[in-house]
C-alpha cells in the first residue's frame, strides 16, 4: 500500500491543489461525469409496470429532491447539449404545464406526503416562463408535493438566463420560496460570445446578481465553460476577474464537449475556432489557480465554493451527495424529476421520462411519461457506493464497504487494484489496508479515479464522454 499520506484534517481542509502537467497530460481521458452509476448510457427500455415497482419500493415518509425539467428556450446556445425546445411562443409551455400536471398527479400516489427538501427547476430556461405561467407551475408543485416541511432548512434553486430575467422575476420566484440561483455565463469575452449565439454583458450579470442579493438569495452560482470558440487564457482570465469581483458562493467551470455528432446546435461552432488542447489545459490550470487564490476551494470536478458555503460544509461533514444536478447537499436522498427528459433516482433505481416533447405530453395523458430505466444488480451497488463515496466524500473505508457488503474488498477489486497501485504511485491517491484516499492532486483527476471502478465503461464508446479536464 502507498501513496502520498494526506491526513484527515488535510482532506477536510480542501488543500489547495497544484497543477502536475505530466500527470494530467497521462490522465486526461475521456470519462463519465458521475452524476449517476450506472450513466444514463446504460439504461434500458421500462415499462410502466417497472416503473411502478420501483416506485411501490420507496419510502413514503423519506425526504424528496425534486426536479423539474422545463426545456423551452427563446435562443438557441450553439454549444447547448441539454434537451431543449428553441421558441419564442409562450403559448407552449400552457400545454406543457397541463402535461406536467398530469404527471404530478400521478406520482403524488406515491410520493404526496413525502417532505421535499429540495426543488431544482432546470432546462431550457426556466424563466422562459411568464409570471402567471410561473405562479400556476408554483401552485401545482404546492398542490401535488410537501414542499413546506421545512421552510428554513429546504434548498430551492433555478437555473437562471440573465438575457431573458428581470429582477421582478427573481422576486416573484423569492416569494415562492426560492433561495438559490444559478446563472448561465460561460464567459464575457464578446467574441466568445458572438461565436455561440449568446451575448451578454458584464454589466446585465451584475445588476441582476445585485438584486438578487438584495431581495435575499442565499447563494448564487455562476457556470462557465472553458474550451469555447476563440477563448485564450488571457482572455478566459479576464471573465474569472470579473466573476470574482462579483463574489458568488459557487463556481462550476465546465470543460466544452464538441460532439457534433450528437448535438446538431454544435455544428454551428467553427471548429478551427476552438482552442488547442493544450491551451484549454491552460485554460483549466489558470482557472484552478485563480480561484483558489481569490479563496475558493476546489471541491473536484468542476466545482469551486468558499469556504462558508453549504457545500464545502457538506464536504466536511460527510453529507455531500451527486446526481444528475451536479453535487447536492442532501445526502441518500431520492430524486424524483418531471418534465421531458427528466431522470429520477428512487430507492438506488434510476428512471428516464420521454425526450420527445410531443412523446412526452402523449404518454402523460396515458399514464406515465417514463421510457427507459435502469435496475441496479448487487455489483452496481458495490461499486456506486465506492465511486459516490470517492466523489463526494474523498475517501473510502475498506472495513465500512465490507462490512455494508458482506465481501472481502482486496479481493473484490483484485483486478482493480493493480490500476490503483498505479494511482497511489503517482500520488492520486492514498492506498492502504484501511482506504483509499484522494489526494489534493487527485481531485483534480477525480473522474480518472472513479473510471477505474466502473464496470460499464468497456461498453460504451468514449467519444461519447467529455474530457476529464
Amino acid at each position: 500500500m502507498k501513496g502520498s499520506q494526506q491526513t484527515t484534517d488535510d482532506r477536510l481542509a480542501l488543500t489547495p491543489v497544484a497543477w502536475p502537467t505530466e500527470l494530467i497530460e497521462r490522465y486526461n481521458l475521456s470519462g463519465p461525469r458521475y452524476t449517476s452509476y450506472p450513466t444514463a448510457l446504460s439504461f434500458a427500455d421500462c415499462t410502466q409496470e417497472q416503473a411502478a415497482r420501483i416506485m411501490d419500493s420507496t419510502d413514503p415518509a423519506a425526504p424528496l429532491s425534486l426536479y423539474v425539467h422545463i426545456p423551452f428556450c427563446r435562443h438557441l446556445c450553439y454549444y447547448c447539449a441539454c434537451n431543449k425546445v428553441v421558441t419564442r411562443d409562450v403559448g407552449k409551455a400552457d400545454a406543457y404545464l397541463d402535461a406536467l400536471e398530469e404527471e404530478m398527479q400521478f406520482h403524488s400516489a406515491w410520493h404526496r406526503e413525502r417532505p421535499v427538501s429540495q426543488l431544482h427547476w432546470g432546462g431550457g430556461t426556466p424563466t422562459f416562463l411568464t409570471d402567471v405561467q410561473t405562479d400556476r407551475l408554483c401552485d401545482l408543485l404546492e398542490r401535488y408535493f410537501n414542499l413546506g416541511a421545512d421552510p428554513e432548512g429546504r434548498e430551492f434553486s433555478v437555473e437562471v438566463d440573465p438575457r431573458v430575467t428581470s429582477a421582478e422575476r427573481l422576486q416573484q420566484l423569492h416569494e415562492r420560496g426560492f433561495n438559490r440561483l444559478s446563472l448561465g455565463v460561460q464567459d464575457f469575452n464578446i467574441d466568445t460570445q458572438k461565436a455561440v449565439h449568446r451575448v451578454q454583458s458584464f454589466a446585465l450579470v451584475a445588476d441582476l446578481m445585485a438584486a438578487a442579493r438584495e431581495i435575499g438569495y442565499r447563494s448564487i452560482n455562476v457556470d462557465l465553460i472553458y474550451g469555447l470558440p476563440l477563448q485564450t487564457v488571457e482572455r478566459f482570465h479576464e471573465t474569472l476577474t470579473k466573476i470574482i469581483a462579483l463574489r458568488p458562493d459557487r463556481i462550476a467551470s465546465y470543460r466544452y464537449a464538441h460532439l457534433p455528432s450528437r448535438f446538431s446546435p454544435q455544428r454551428r461552432i467553427i471548429s478551427s475556432d476552438l482552442p488547442a488542447a493544450d491551451t484549454t489545459l491552460d485554460i483549466m490550470r489558470d482557472t484552478v489557480m485563480t480561484l483558489q487564490r481569490a479563496g475558493y476551494q476546489y471541491i473536484g470536478m468542476d466545482h469551486f465554493a468558499l469556504p462558508e458555503d453549504e457545500l464545502v460544509q457538506a464536504y466536511r461533514s460527510g453529507t455531500l451527495q451527486r446526481n444528475f444536478q451536479g453535487y447536492s447537499t442532501r445526502a441518500d436522498t431520492d430524486l424524483l424529476g418531471l418534465g421531458m427528459s427528466a431522470i429520477s433516482q428512487l430507492g438506488g433505481s434510476y428512471l428516464q421520462n420521454h425526450k420527445d416533447l410531443a412523446d412526452y405530453q402523449q404518454a402523460v395523458q396515458t399514464g406515465s411519461a417514463v421510457i427507459k430505466g435502469y435496475s441496479p444488480s448487487r455489483d452496481d451497488d458495490i461499486r456506486r457506493h465506492v465511486i459516490m463515496r470517492l466523489a463526494c466524500q474523498g475517501e473510502l473505508q475498506w472495513p465500512e464497504l465490507e462490512t455494508r457488503f458482506d465481501i472481502n474488498a482486496r479481493l473484490y477489486f483484485a483486478r482493480e487494484w493493480p490500476a490503483l497501485n498505479e494511482l497511489a504511485t503517482d500520488g492520486l491517491l492514498e492506498l492502504t489496508e484501511s482506504h483509499v484516499r484522494v489526494t489534493a492532486t487527485g481531485r483534480l483527476l477525480l473522474r480518472a479515479i472513479l473510471m477505474v471502478f466502473d464496470a460499464h465503461l468497456s461498453q460504451t464508446p468514449s467519444a461519447r464522454y467529455s474530457r476529464v479536464m
